[in-house]
């Protein structure tokens, strides 16, 4: 064992240890934490915002809408509700089961692990912390090395305002997270890409771990020959290029049925984005940059396999800065269903346009990929919007939006299959650190002795009563 593996032991031991205590149950324990991390967070909050700037290139205004604001909806609504999310649920009796009653019991699940990614560090790290907080949990929290600043931003502040035995941080690279994996959790929730994912999940199968994934995939846009174009490009070229396209439910690729529309709706996205961004988005301060030289290299080389010869025409944007990470938002029209961009989740600010006949065409392209974590349509016909509820399997999504629907507390936000399991965000933060235990109550003095040897009564009886 080596020196970091022991001292993730022994972290691990002592806030099993005080899980066991009883210290992190009560309501007023809960509260506490939640009141720590929002003096926490609002103590940090100018070094939080300057870190994530130093990471993604992301402006002040950026980071409290996108990240920082958000935690403290959270917060706010989590303490609002805790009381009522911690009642005991009283639920119906069976008739074989009477005389008795029935009562579904909040359990906190103890030691938790939390690793989040780069892409929005500050939010998708504290984010679940105020769900497994608001469970009466302890934590462990994995920040993404690829946000350095960010992570030791969080780390700062993280220590300042909890003793490790209720909430430590970790730092390190995959192979910390793989040193982590490899102990015993009673929860584990991971945010990152689908493969990393795949590799969670064998390793919490082990010890039977339950877990939480918030994965990714191809999140595609359907717009119909009803829908507003004007107002379709101006929320579509927000929620792609928010965050320079790094946002796991951004629009991965555009559906547009009529070509003589999406011939408009491209024009449209150019002349929203240069309002947006200005003519150089590239100096622009409110547009981010790509994380880091792997992920820049990862993008230009999806660009250049789609940039041929004969593609070349089809590419609008594509400038790209090596020095400062930065490309431009990009627009590859008309994409085809072979391109490389529509191979795999892009996961940055290029965007594929595909034109199509018919809406019929738009849903079987969807239905061929796997399961993505959202997607949107935007339309004013009642029965497109009704068909898109009922044939596009998604985690989530929105209809005439983009994104934003990870920002409710009264939503619950997660992906299905190979784009996720579990969800969060409002009460669904509490139920994803929590167990709810079903107890059967019965006196202890009267008992209808049906079911034991001997006394067995007709099984037309039984019949009556099971059904």
């Amino acid at each position: 064992m080596n020196t970091r593996e022991s001292e993730i032991r022994v972290l691990l031991e002592s806030q099993r240890r005080y899980f066991r205590g009883g210290a992190t149950r009560p309501l007023e324990s809960r509260r506490d934490a939640l009141d720590r991390l929002d003096r926490a967070m609002r103590a940090h909050e100018d070094a939080l915002t300057e870190a994530v700037r130093q990471d993604l290139g992301k402006n002040a205004f950026e980071t409290y809408t996108t990240e920082i604001g958000l935690v403290y909806k959270e917060i706010r609504h989590a303490r609002r509700h805790l009381r009522r999310w911690m009642r005991p649920r009283r639920v119906r009796t069976d008739l074989h089961n009477l005389p008795g009653w029935s009562r579904m019991y909040p359990d906190p699940y103890g030691v938790t692990l939390i690793i989040a990614p780069w892409n929005y560090p500050v939010q998708l790290l504290l984010s679940p912390l105020v769900g497994a907080l608001a469970g009466g949990n302890t934590v462990v929290v994995k920040p993404s090395e690829m946000a350095p600043a960010t992570a030791l931003a969080i780390q700062a502040m993280l220590e300042e305002a909890f003793e490790k035995h209720a909430l430590a941080v970790v730092q390190g690279d995959s192979g910390i997270a793989s040193l982590l994996l490899e102990e015993r959790w009673d929860k584990i929730f991971f945010t990152g890409s689908v493969p990393v994912g795949r590799i969670v999940m064998e390793k919490a199968a082990r010890h039977l771990t339950p877990i939480t994934l918030e994965l990714g995939g191809k999140s595609p846009v359907i717009v119909d020959g009803t829908a507003n174009l004007e107002y379709a490009a101006r929320k579509i070229a927000w929620g792609k290029y928010l965050n320079a396209g790094q946002t796991c439910v951004a629009p991965d690729y555009l559906l547009v049925e009529d070509p003589r529309r999406a011939d408009r709706l491209v024009q449209l996205l150019r002349e929203a984005l240069r309002e947006f961004y200005g003519p150089a988005p590239l100096e622009s301060t409110r547009y981010s940059r790509i994380v880091n030289e792997r992920h820049f290299e990862r993008l230009t080389t999806l660009l250049d396999a789609d940039a041929g010869d004969e593609a070349a025409g089809r590419l609008l944007g594509g400038e790209r800065d090596r020095t400062s990470c930065r490309i431009a938002p990009t627009i590859l029209y008309p994409a085809r269903p072979e391109d490389r961009l529509m191979e795999d989740e892009i996961f940055g600010p290029i965007l594929p346009v595909i034109p199509v006949e018919t809406l019929d065409q738009a849903f079987e392209a969807v239905l061929e990929k796997p399961k993505p974590l959202a997607a949107y349509l935007f339309s004013e016909s009642r029965t497109n919007r009704k068909r898109f509820l009922a044939e596009v399997p998604c985690g989530g999504g929105g209809i005439n939006t983009v994104v934003l629907q990870v920002a409710s507390v009264h939503l619950p936000f997660g992906g299905v299959g190979p784009s996720g399991t579990g969800s969060y965000h409002g009460r669904a933060s509490f139920d994803a650190f929590t167990h709810w235990k079903g107890i059967l109550f019965q006196t202890g003095r009267l008992e209808v002795p049906i079911a034991y040897p001997g006394k067995t009564p007709a099984l037309s009886l039984i019949r009556r009563i099971l059904g």
